[in-house]
Order: structure tokens, then C-alpha cells, then sequence
């Protein structure tokens, strides 16, 4: 159809002027049968009615073709055989048409007008098509967006930077630096924040300890008050070391900008790590920080959590700029996350006080933990991004993601049940007691004020190193010089960080000046050599250089040089 009119249009409209008298001199160009010649005037044509021609040109001769461009009695198409041949007076003007006439298409009758044949409607199926086309481009654009904010989002609240060798699957031993790195311990901070006194106070301070062999975790307690020796700060309250590192960095900057703030919170974790590896003789591979805010929201975020209350606590407190009375019944109970708050704050009518509100906040923190990992919080994708979104703001972080991932897949293996709850003054441990120092409230090593050995070796043995524990290796200690008590003295060392050991006495000789550490198991034990060869600095050998030292049961020998 659409031919028709493209031929016809330049047939009745052509400029007569135009026409060159000599078809030979022509540039024969035709388009499917029709040449492109000059056009006489018509006599009758497409239903213009009759032309008088003014140059004298004759009339086109129809006697012996009927089916002439206007009739349109005839089916539409292109003609390409037996031409006829119109002729003027001009004889050297003719106009050819191809009457021969091409396979046409089979044209469905439509009851639509002329105009909207012309339209090329779509198809059905095609208009299907290409609304699902839309639908996926749109559901494609969305997903998109959704993971590039998840993607922002966690780079922004997990940018790395800690490490644990024991979240990997198959840990190399000489990744390990030393005992206590078979487990993986995240420092867990809570503060005030912004719009709070004392906004960048740590009064919540839980080292997560988690044993990725035995699916195990511990939840330690410290006490905000623990009286501790600081760089550069003497001895402060441990809940001032992130603020006291925080504000030592911001002081020597002349310009505060954000980028500062981050690196001074930084100075601040430093700080706070360095002080609590020293105290507590364990080692920090993560840190956690959220405040009130985020603590709240995050509880909020995956639909309160569910506590079992050991006793009853009634108490009016001051919390968030509003008066509050919480009270708890002992039992089973659900909390939004303003009571939550409300429960791990309290402490005045407590009768132990901090220690009573650290307990407290250990259960809260285990409930949370259920409830995150539980299946309707990680399928529910709202819930996820309220978390990332929560927690944005509100949460610093030395996880990278890969790290969190793995420690994701290690939790969901831990039962509530085989998460214990450690506390410094927990009877019968009562490693830490309130006192006194110039007029300062403080909590102090109950064997003196500067003696943490007792606690370090509390600690260290609750929080067994992983892969010690499972090879349990045992040691024989011995003494080759003559400095009296070494060998009890490092024995007790050892037995501090995990190691049995089973026998400790003199050599046969004294005069040693290299120590020298025996592996009688051909390392097949291969996580205790390591540690003893970084502690000991040497390597390890594998028999003993004094054929009258008897082993017994020892897997290893360790023989005490003057180094």
C-alpha cells in the first residue's frame, strides 16, 4: 500500500520544466519496476478529474489500457511486465510502467480507516513483550541500586583493617603470632554519643572471645572503673582510654575536619587495645563501637529481643533526656529497644552495682546476637538494610566484610548455650574489688593495685587458645642455669596461656646459655611447637641434646638457657 503513494506522489507533482526531451540523456535510476522518467499531463488521474494542458501536450491515451495509476478499481501494487508506453506530442517524452506485478503479500481486511493501516500496528505478542521488557529493565535498575547502597553502605561501616588468622578454615601456623590468636576476640564498646555527657565515655566494655573450633564463645565482662596504667596518661579509669587517645590526637591537629575526627577515633581504639592487651594479657584482633542511639535502633531494627530475667530490677532513671522507670520481673520477657537500653544501663539499686549491670548487659548482648541471626531477620530484606542503615551512623568498626562473612558463618554454629558469661567479680572469682584513690571511685586488682597476674592467668585459661586446646600438648620445663626458680617461674607462665604442663625441675646440667625447645612428636603438633618456638625465639629440635633426661609422657622439652 504504502508504494502506491510513494510513486504517485512525485508522478502528479513533477514539474514539467523539469523534464529532460531526451530520455537517452536521462541517469535511468528505477525503484521496483518504475522508471524514472518524465510525466505528461493527464487527462484523468487519481480522481483529479481531466487536465487541460496549456502547452499543447495531448491528452494520455487510456483505449488500451483500463487499469491506468488512477483507477482504482485495480488491487494496489507494482506492475513489472508488458509495459505501456504513454505518449505526448513531445515524442521524445515517454513515461514506462512495469504492469508486470510482483508477489504481493496476502492483505488481511482490517476494519480500521486508511489512517490507521498506515500505522503498522503492533502485534500483540510484541506489545507483551515489550512491557515485560520495561518490567525488567525497571526490576534490573532496582536491584541495581539496592546492592550499590549495600555495597556503599557496608564499605562505609566495614572498612577493615583488624585481622583474626583463626577465622580462616585451614589456618597456617606461621600466621599466628601468638597464643591466644587461635581464637577470635572483638572488643564490644558502648557509649553516649552525641547529646550525651560524657559522649565518648565507653561505659559498656565485652570482650566477644569465640573458640571457631569447639563453637564456642565467652562474653568478658570489664569493668568501666577498672583503674588501669595508660601511655603517656599514668593510670586513668578504662572507660577514659578511647576518649583520652581521641582527644591527644585532635590537640595536635590545628585544622578539625572530619577526616580528622576519623583518624583521631582511630588514635583512640589504639589506645584503648594497646592498654586492655597489656591488662588482660590477651590479644584484640576486632573492635566493635555503637552508641545509645544505634544500639536502640538495631534492637528496634529486627523486632525487639527476648531476655531471660534472673532477677527483678525497679528503678528510676534519667535516660536520653527523659525520666524513665524500668521495671523487670525475673523470667521470660520481651523488650523493645528503649527497655533494653534502659535494662543494660541500670545499676543504682542493683546490690553489686556496676558489676550487676555488666551482667545484665552480657544478656541483652546474647539476645541480640539470637535475634540477628536468626532466619527471620537475615530473610527479611527490610530488616537488613534497617540494620545497615542503623548501624551506618551509629557504629565504628575494623571489620572488613569478608571478615564479617566468615564470622557470620561461624555464629550461626554456636548455640546460646555454649556462649558463657565471665565477670571479673563473679563468685567465686573475685579477681577485682571497689576502692578509693584520691577521692576517685575505683575497681582494682583485688591482689594490689598494679598486680594483674592473677587475672591475665583467669582470663587466658577461661579464653583458652583454640588450637592449644585441642592438641592439649604436654610439657616438661627445666632449668639449665643457675638462677634459682626459672623453671617454676616460666612453668606458671606457660600454664597461664593454656599449655598442661607436667613436670618442672632442674637439668642434669646448668650451664645452657641457648634455650632449647625438643619436639618429640615429630611435629605432629604443629600449632604448640609454633607458639613455644615465637616465645622461646628458637627452633625447635627434635631430640634431646642430654640422653639422661627422661620425658616420660612430655610431647615437649623445654630447657631454660641464660638468654
Amino acid at each position: 500500500q504504502n508504494q502506491v503513494y510513494l510513486v504517485s506522489v512525485p508522478l502528479l507533482f513533477m514539474n514539467h520544466n523539469q523534464r529532460n526531451p531526451d530520455p537517452r540523456n536521462r541517469k535511468k535510476t528505477s525503484i521496483d519496476g518504475v522508471s524514472s522518467r518524465p510525466v505528461a499531463r493527464f487527462s484523468q488521474g487519481a480522481g483529479f478529474g481531466p487536465v487541460q494542458s496549456n502547452r499543447g501536450d495531448s491528452q494520455i491515451d487510456n483505449s488500451t489500457n483500463t487499469n491506468t495509476v488512477g483507477d482504482f478499481n485495480r488491487r494496489d501494487g507494482f506492475y513489472s511486465s508488458s509495459q505501456q508506453q504513454i505518449t505526448t506530442n513531445r515524442p521524445t517524452e515517454t513515461f514506462v510502467i512495469d504492469r508486470k506485478v510482483a508477489k504481493k503479500p496476502k492483505l488481511k481486511k482490517e476494519k480500521h480507516s486508511r489512517s490507521k493501516k498506515n500505522k503498522n500496528p503492533m502485534s500483540r505478542k510484541k506489545k507483551i513483550f515489550m512491557t515485560l521488557g520495561i518490567l525488567m529493565t525497571i526490576v534490573v535498575m532496582v536491584i541495581g541500586f539496592l546492592v550499590f547502597k549495600g555495597y556503599i553502605t557496608l564499605n562505609k561501616i566495614l572498612p577493615g583493617g583488624g585481622g583474626a588468622a583463626a577465622l580462616q578454615k585451614n589456618v597456617d601456623p606461621s600466621q599466628l603470632n601468638g597464643e591466644g590468636d587461635g581464637r577470635v576476640n572483638i572488643l564490644l564498646l558502648g557509649r553516649g554519643g552525641e547529646g550525651h555527657e560524657g559522649a565518648d565515655l565507653t561505659d559498656t566494655i565485652i570482650l566477644a572471645s569465640i573458640d571457631p573450633i569447639a563453637k564456642e564463645a565467652s562474653l568478658l565482662s570489664i569493668p568501666r572503673d577498672l583503674y588501669v596504667p595508660v601511655k603517656n596518661a599514668g593510670s586513668i579509669k578504662v572507660n577514659a582510654a578511647f576518649a583520652t587517645g581521641k582527644n591527644n590526637y585532635l590537640a595536635t591537629q590545628r585544622i578539625i575536619s572530619d577526616q580528622t575526627v576519623k583518624q583521631a577515633e582511630q588514635a583512640g581504639f589504639e589506645l584503648l587495645e594497646n592498654t586492655l592487651e597489656t591488662t588482660l594479657g590477651v590479644p584484640i584482633h576486632y573492635h566493635l563501637m555503637v552508641d545509645f542511639s544505634g544500639f536502640e535502633q538495631a534492637v528496634n531494627t529486627v523486632g525487639g529481643v527476648t531476655i531471660n530475667a534472673p532477677d527483678s530490677v525497679s528503678e528510676h532513671m534519667r535516660i536520653k533526656g527523659q525520666d524513665y522507670f524500668l521495671d523487670v520481673k525475673p523470667g521470660w520477657q520481651d523488650m523493645n529497644g528503649f527497655k533494653a537500653l534502659a535494662y543494660s544501663r541500670s545499676r543504682y539499686t542493683s546490690p553489686r552495682g556496676d558489676f550487676d549491670r555488666s551482667e545484665r548487659q552480657r544478656i541483652i548482648i546474647t539476645a541480640l546476637k539470637d535475634k540477628i541471626l536468626s532466619a527471620g531477620t537475615f530473610s527479611n530484606p527490610q530488616k537488613i538494610s534497617g540494620l545497615l542503615d542503623t548501624f551506618g551512623n551509629h557504629l565504628q568498626t575494623n571489620f572488613s566484610i569478608g571478615d564479617l562473612q566468615r564470622l557470620y558463618e561461624i555464629s550461626k554454629e554456636i548455640a546460646s548455650d555454649k556462649i558463657s558469661s565471665i565477670g571479673l567479680a563473679d563468685p567465686p572469682n573475685n579477681y577485682v574489688k571497689t576502692d578509693n584513690i584520691g577521692g576517685l571511685s575505683v575497681v582494682v586488682p583485688t591482689a594490689g593495685i598494679s598486680d594483674f597476674k592473677p587475672i591475665q592467668s583467669y582470663i587466658r585459661n577461661s579464653l583458652k587458645d583454640s588450637f592449644l586446646k585441642n592438641e592439649n600438648a604436654s610439657v616438661m620445663v627445666l632449668n639449665g642455669t643457675n638462677k634459682p626458680g626459672l623453671a617454676t617461674e616460666k612453668g606458671e607462665e606457660l600454664k597461664s596461656f593454656g599449655y598442661t604442663v607436667v613436670k618442672v625441675d632442674n637439668a642434669p646440667t646448668r650451664d645452657y646459655q641457648k634455650t632449647i625447645v625438643v619436639d618429640l612428636r615429630g611435629g605432629s603438633k604443629k600449632y604448640t611447637r609454633n607458639y613455644l618456638e615465637k616465645r622461646f625465639g628458637v627452633t625447635a629440635v627434635g631430640s634431646i641434646p642430654d640422653k639422661t633426661i627422661v620425658p616420660g609422657t612430655a610431647d615437649f622439652v623445654i630447657i631454660l638457657g641464660n638468654d
